[in-house]
């Protein structure tokens, strides 16, 4: 883990790009609450995750415990940047968020409770805050996607990097404004610093890279031979396979995993923080206990195909194991700069 240094505390998006309207609520400090709160039965939750993928969790939830859950969908940046206009004013008490760079840009301004050792615990350490602020729910890689038809194996490049060179030119899918694709990008300028990841969007531009709205349509052209690779996450090519009411191996689109610990190997988390407001909260720590149960975690494993983190919870068939993917050794503590990656993405012309 890294040393300790002073945390960001740069908003995660940029007006125009990811942000959406902004509303600072009035009225007297969330924060500002006893020490001991008793159980009122309700608890509100910020969710950077879509409903599609995790209003199950929450109703499951909400039927065994009789807690009801107020939820606030929207872009993870935007529910970041969100809670940090709102500071300790904010009604959240909890804040659901799809990437560690958003946790991290809410943790930089000290707005998260720290979370209990039985928690935190439950989950390896790269795979949480260091200092207990928020804790990751479900991993999730980065991948090339690829069409088998227009790609043969022994030619997907070791390397990301190789996706602005010539023989790619006009053949991989990027989604820019994507929070996924986004966090990678910051993680490239943790591990390879500004000036090459610079390089690198600007590469993609001058290699006409084909753009997309997000890593769903990017799968779907490619399996369909629109599009011969992309830059993705892994569990889209198993979302695809189900709606299609088939199995990933039925699919042209198939899952190229970096090498050798490429920063295109990325394995990021979604995950929880608990608001400093509602810490002492019974009703919230049930929710995140729910959210670590073999239930939830069960869940994530089988439904949305991303990797549980407990132990002793198994990965959706057909996938690699998380120990076996060659991931950068790269500290998900250190993606909280998004500003500026959403910044350097502009000004290459990427969008």
């Amino acid at each position: 883990m890294r040393t300790s240094r002073p945390r960001a505390v740069a908003a995660p998006a940029v007006a125009g790009l990811l942000m959406l309207g902004l509303a600072a609520c009035g009225g007297e400090s969330h924060g500002a609450q006893s020490a001991a709160q008793p159980s009122d039965k309700r608890i509100t939750v910020y969710s950077g995750r879509s409903e599609s993928l995790v209003k199950p969790v929450l109703d499951d939830f909400q039927e065994a415990s009789g807690i009801t859950v107020e939820v606030r969908y929207g872009d993870t940046a935007a529910m970041a940047a969100q809670l940090q206009e709102e500071g300790g004013r904010t009604p959240a008490d909890v804040f659901l968020a799809q990437d560690a760079g958003a946790l991290g840009a809410v943790a930089g301004q000290d707005l998260f409770a720290r979370l209990p050792d039985a928690v935190l615990d439950k989950v390896p350490s790269a795979y949480r805050d260091e200092d207990g602020q928020w804790v990751g729910v479900t991993g999730r890689s980065r991948t090339m996607v690829y069409n088998e038809d227009q790609v043969a194996r022994e030619d997907l490049p070791e390397s990301v990097f190789e996706a602005t060179e010539p023989q790619w030119k006009g053949k991989v899918g990027i989604a820019p404004t994507n929070g996924s694709f986004q966090a990678f990008v910051t993680a490239m300028r943790v591990e390879h610093g500004d000036e090459r990841t610079q390089d690198f969007l600007n590469g993609l531009k001058a290699n006409d890279a084909q753009i997309r709205e997000g890593n769903a349509p990017i799968v779907a052209d490619v399996d369909q031979g629109r599009l011969a690779t992309g830059l993705v996450n892994h569990y889209y090519v198993y979302e695809l396979a189900k709606e299609e009411g088939t199995s990933a191996d039925a699919l042209k689109a198939k899952n190229h995993f970096f090498p050798n610990g490429d920063i295109g190997a990325l394995v990021n988390v979604s995950g929880v923080g608990v608001l400093k407001g509602a810490g002492d909260d019974p009703d919230a720590r049930a929710f995140v206990d729910h959210l670590f149960g073999r239930q939830a975690q069960t869940y994530f494993a089988e439904e949305t195909y991303e990797y549980p983190l407990v132990a002793g919870v198994a990965t959706a068939p057909g996938l690699p194991k998380l120990s076996s993917l060659n991931a950068p050794d790269i500290d998900l503590n250190d993606l909280d700069d998004l500003r500026t990656t959403v910044r350097m993405i502009r000004e290459s012309g990427l969008a």
